[in-house]
């Protein structure tokens, strides 16, 4: 639960840019969506797995 404080003399509009900074920042979005499904944890694992490889294959790439 996020909660932002709004004095009176605070436009509306200053208060939704503050929340929508917060909520990027707290991924919370990210959070919200990847909890609408569920997934196996084998799935989650072998995603890790594929992630770090192609991170792998990059760093070496490089050099």
């Amino acid at each position: 639960m996020l909660i932002i404080n709004v004095d009176d003399r605070e436009s509306i509009e200053k208060a939704l840019r503050r929340y929508k900074k917060k909520v990027r920042d707290t991924k919370l979005l990210k959070i919200i969506r990847k909890r609408k499904h569920f997934e196996k944890p084998s799935v989650t694992r072998r995603a890790e797995v594929l992630k770090a490889a192609y991170k792998d294959r990059k760093f070496n790439e490089m050099f």
